[in-house]
């Protein structure tokens, strides 16, 4: 089920050939959504392979690394920024999204409420980042928490607002059992690498994050620089 650069410019992608002509891609990607609707869970589920009740409640940012060998002749790094879901409305985070290629939006389907709140964060994207063609990064939609008994959803209700709210898709997922979370994130990859090449162009200026040894890490700092699909089928 799948259904120009300025100061909000959309993306690093690095090329490295090697001896096997591998061309490697980095892109951040934003996770965002009310807080506990369970952006960390899937992005530990996705990266680390397990899941956890116990995470904290994240503060300000955090983020993980995966490297995808999505073929023979491509590598792609996924930098998965976890904006803490108090975090809309701070004054942060335009920072927090600068460089972004593309964001992902997290409700959870055991809390009605989140998902009115989900133009909210649809348009603190749009207003705060583009890709370097000045169009709109591409957004997608989990439905998070499917697992839970008393969680339900109405996919053509869900079909119709992704195609009338320009989300490239949705998914119902589940950090805990792991549904459709590789899917989904294969989906997003996929869409990414078909955007034009236009809307890929490097930018001099990619935000930097420390890595530990597990991938994740937390924000530590970015460069300020003044510059004067189908939906769900």
């Amino acid at each position: 089920m799948a259904t120009t650069y300025n100061d909000d410019v959309s993306t690093k992608e690095t090329s490295v050939r090697n001896s096997n002509t591998v061309k490697e891609h980095l892109y951040k990607v934003l996770v965002i959504g009310e807080f506990g609707v369970g952006k960390t869970s899937i992005i530990r589920r996705y990266t680390e392979g397990y899941f956890s009740p116990n995470y904290k409640l994240t503060i300000g940012v955090d983020f993980a690394l995966k490297s995808i060998e999505w073929s023979p002749s491509t590598k792609v790094n996924l930098q998965l920024w976890d904006i803490a879901g108090h975090e809309r409305f701070g004054h942060m985070t335009r920072v927090y999204y600068k460089y972004a290629i593309a964001a992902i939006i997290v409700f959870d389907l055991s809390r009605p409420a989140t998902f009115d709140s989900v133009l909210k964060w649809l348009e603190d994207v749009n207003s705060k980042v583009m890709l370097s063609n000045e169009q709109p990064v591409p957004v997608l939609l989990l439905a998070n928490k499917c697992d839970i008994e008393d969680s339900s959803y109405e996919a053509d209700k869900l079909n119709s607002f992704c195609r009338d709210k320009k989300f490239i898709g949705w998914f119902p997922t589940s950090a805990k059992t792991n549904q459709n979370v590789d899917e989904a994130m294969n989906f997003l990859i996929e869409h990414i690498l078909s955007l034009p090449s236009g809307a890929q162009q490097p930018s001099e200026h990619m935000s930097v994050a420390h890595s530990d040894s597990n991938g994740s890490g937390d924000f530590d700092g970015i460069e300020e620089k003044d510059k004067n699909t189908g939906c769900c089928s």
